[in-house]
């Protein structure tokens, strides 16, 4: 009898290299998957869950369970009738552990540092993300069923569900994760689930000027306008970078303040001693008892916050965000999808009138005037590089329109023969308005600040 690893290695060449990169981050090589090898890794998870008690393991230290687990798995494997090389049987010990205390197949692709996203297109076909590039992988779930199960495992441990009556869900993973799964019927060809990865270890705002992502003098002027509690809306595009702005910008709150995070799914990591945190709640079974971010932030008002930082404003609560910035709770954050900075002002006019359609546009337009200071706009570019595109001042109200100035802006000029983008930051000389407000607060910058140009990219 032929040995699996000949089996699978039938007609596979060349596949090996890709799964051996792929595997690089968990130290594991991953032989190419084919249905014989998929019905005996099952075979052997479902004689694992007869033989032990997982809830009687939960009480013991998690590398000793996992050790007798690959102990039980073992001893399973030597009643197989197939011949495994020693490889083989690692491998699927291995991923029978990933069943029982991960995440299955995705298990390799979160210990992998460099992916930071993870879209899975029905148990068929998984793409991640790396450095702002899509790649295909190997990876797949035996059926639909098994990615069911998946995505089960990661929504009911944050409380949540889906399933035919509630087909869509917004869940997160233990380390902060986003995490969108979506089902049929809404499916068409079969469950759906994208990952949207967060870093263990926050990029801190010096990181973001090392990666070119802004520039000193940018940060600089940021520093000085969160310490001068001025409010900050953080604008972009899907995967432009909005909140590992926020965590960084976040960062540097005194840690003296009480600050309450508002978010749909978790995933800010405040580093400051006194953080509140509130997430909203999905409806129920029968479509009631949910809670959406507007009630979370009137809640929020009565805890008294220092600052206030939504994860993201998407609907009815940019009004009371917006009142909460005009009544004393300076120094709040928030992002918000918007290509461009008047884009902001326009999304914003839109969510408050959700709240409230009878309250006059000039009206709407004069609360958002008064409360925002500062629109930090991102971009990801087409190299996959993340940069603040705009730093811009919300000013005044003249007649009905919202004035808006750029204080800094990127310039894009090309790409270079690698394909990277070239351009520079430049200031645009202009001295805010709210400078009085930084120093009123003890604070000052630099006339070089307002005058800095750095050129990004090239050969």
């Amino acid at each position: 009898m032929s040995s699996m690893a000949s089996r699978l290695r039938d007609g596979q060449q060349g596949e090996l290299t890709w799964e051996e990169r792929l595997r690089r981050g968990s130290g594991r090589t991953r032989l190419t998957l084919n249905p014989e090898y998929q019905e005996l890794k099952f075979k052997l998870h479902r004689k694992l869950l007869d033989k032990i008690n997982l809830e009687a393991l939960a009480t013991i230290e998690n590398q000793k369970v996992r050790v007798e687990v690959r102990n039980a798995l073992m001893a399973l494997m030597d009643e197989e009738s197939t011949l495994l090389s020693s490889l083989e049987r690692q491998q699927i010990c291995d991923e029978v552990l990933d069943e029982v205390f991960g995440l299955g197949p995705l298990e390799p692709l979160l210990q992998d540092p460099t992916i930071s996203d993870i879209l899975v297109n029905t148990h068929k076909q998984v793409y991640v993300e790396r450095k702002g590039k899509l790649e295909l992988t190997n990876v797949t779930f035996k059926d639909d069923t098994h990615l069911l199960r998946i995505i089960d495992k990661i929504v009911s441990q944050v409380g949540r569900r889906v399933d035919e009556s509630s087909p869509m869900v917004d869940a997160r993973l233990s380390d902060g994760s986003r995490v969108n799964a979506i089902i049929p019927p809404l499916a068409v060809d079969g469950p759906l689930m994208s990952i949207r990865r967060f870093s263990t270890d926050k990029l801190m705002p010096d990181d973001l000027v090392a990666k070119r992502a802004l520039t000193a003098g940018m940060l600089e002027l940021l520093r000085a306008v969160v310490k001068s509690r001025l409010n900050i809306v953080v604008a972009g595009g899907t995967g432009s970078g909005k909140t590992t702005m926020l965590n960084a910008l976040s960062s540097l709150i005194s840690p003296d303040e009480r600050v309450v995070t508002i978010e749909d799914a978790a995933e800010l990591q405040l580093k400051q001693p006194h953080v509140v945190r509130l997430e909203t709640r999905p409806p129920n079974i029968e479509g009631r008892n949910a809670i959406r971010q507007r009630e979370l932030l009137i809640n929020a008002l009565r805890m008294r916050p220092d600052r206030i930082v939504i994860g993201e404003c998407r609907g009815e609560e940019a009004l009371d965000m917006l009142q909460a910035m005009n009544t004393g709770h300076d120094g709040s954050m928030t992002t918000l999808h918007a290509n461009t900075p008047r884009d902001v002002i326009s999304r914003m006019e839109v969510m408050v009138t959700q709240a409230t359609a009878s309250m006059p546009v000039i009206a709407i337009r004069s609360q958002i005037a008064s409360a925002v200071d500062l629109i930090v706009q991102t971009e990801r570019f087409s190299d996959g590089t993340r940069r603040v595109r705009s730093l811009t001042e919300v000013t005044t109200m003249e007649g009905e329109q919202v004035m808006l100035q750029d204080l800094f802006v990127f310039e894009k000029r090309g790409l270079s023969s690698e394909g990277t983008v070239i351009g520079r930051f430049a200031a645009t000389g202009i001295r805010p308005r709210f400078y009085e407000k930084i120093l009123a607060a003890g604070l000052r910058l630099g006339g070089e600040v307002f005058e800095e140009v750095v050129e990004v990219g090239g050969d």
